[in-house]
C-alpha cells in the first residue's frame, strides 16, 4: 500500500476510507475502499485477490501515476523496492533470461546504469552459469552498481508511463479494466 486516506479524497462527495495500492505482480495502481474496522499502515502488504479480504472492502478502479497523492508518489519507490527484494528469484530469472528486443536494443540495455560493458559481462557470466541471487550477480559483475535500484528505477519509470517498452508493468490505459 502506498497511501491510506482515512477520510477519502477531499474532492469526492462520499467520504469513505480509501487506499492507493500497487500490485506486486504487474505493478498496477489501484484505488480501493477500506473496511471501517481495518487498521492500515503505508508500506504494508495487503491482500486484494479473490476471497475474503481482511482490510479492503472493494477495488474502486485502476488509476494512473498522475492520480496518486503526492505522498503516495514519494512512497512508490520504497514500496516497489520492497516488492523487488521480496521477489528476488523472479528478478534474477529476468536477468538470466533477458534477451534482445530488436537488432540494436537488448532488455538489459533498458535497465538504468547497466551500460554496454556491464551488459556484455552479464551475458558472458550467465552463459557460464545462471545467477543465483542479486549478491551473486554483484560478485560476478563487480563493476555493476545496485541491480535492485536499477530494476526499481525502471519499474517506477514504467508506472509513470515514460517508457516505450514495458518489461515489468502492465501499461495504464485510462478507462480500462484493472
Amino acid at each position: 500500500m502506498v497511501e491510506y486516506l482515512p477520510a477519502g479524497r477531499s474532492t469526492e462527495s462520499r467520504k469513505e476510507p480509501m487506499a492507493q495500492l500497487v500490485g506486486d505482480q504487474l505493478f498496477t495502481l489501484l484505488e480501493a475502499t477500506v473496511k471501517p474496522e481495518a487498521t492500515l499502515m503505508v508500506g504494508k502488504k495487503i491482500f486484494v485477490g479473490k476471497g475474503e479480504r481482511a482490510e479492503i472492502d472493494r477495488i474502486k478502479r485502476r488509476i494512473g501515476h498522475n492520480e496518486l497523492t503526492d505522498s503516495a508518489k514519494e512512497m512508490l519507490s520504497t514500496v516497489v523496492r520492497n516488492i523487488v527484494e521480496s521477489q528476488e528469484a523472479r528478478f534474477i530469472e529476468f536477468i538470466n533470461k533477458a534477451g534482445p528486443i530488436s537488432m540494436r536494443v537488448h532488455q538489459l540495455d533498458l535497465l538504468p546504469g547497466i551500460g554496454k560493458r556491464n551488459m556484455e559481462l552479464i551475458l558472458k557470466e550467465r552463459q557460464e552459469k545462471p545467477f543465483e541471487s542479486m549478491g551473486d550477480l554483484k560478485k560476478r559483475v563487480p563493476t555493476l552498481g545496485d541491480p535492485v535500484a536499477a530494476i526499481v528505477h525502471r519499474i517506477v519509470s514504467e508506472i509513470e508511463g515514460k517508457e516505450r517498452y514495458y518489461m515489468f508493468v502492465k501499461p495504464f490505459k485510462p478507462g480500462g479494466r484493472y
